[in-house]
């Protein structure tokens, strides 16, 4: 029998209690929590985004008219949930 540690392979391995776990596992935790926070700012951003554009809506619907957009699109926009991507306005 060989008492030699020995490193999972396999994320899925890694995950199982008692398997001790290699540095390729360690860095790709790193960088999910790094993937996972890239993510939420990205989301704050449309979140912000979508209500200063609701807000310019709602304060000067003649700026929207400006840039060459219709309320209908702006509006589309808003309605969106925060994990949806924006079309190009």
């Amino acid at each position: 029998m060989n008492n030699t540690p020995t490193f999972a392979s396999a994320p899925h391995q890694a995950a199982r209690p008692g398997t001790p776990v290699g540095l390729a596992e360690v860095s790709h935790r790193h960088y999910s929590i790094a993937t996972l926070r890239s993510i939420i700012a990205t989301w704050g951003e449309r979140i912000r985004f979508r209500r200063e554009l609701e807000q310019k809506l709602k304060d000067d619907p003649h700026l929207i008219d400006d840039i060459g957009l219709t309320r209908r699109q702006i509006e589309a926009e808003i309605a969106k949930p925060f994990w949806r991507v924006s079309n190009p306005l």
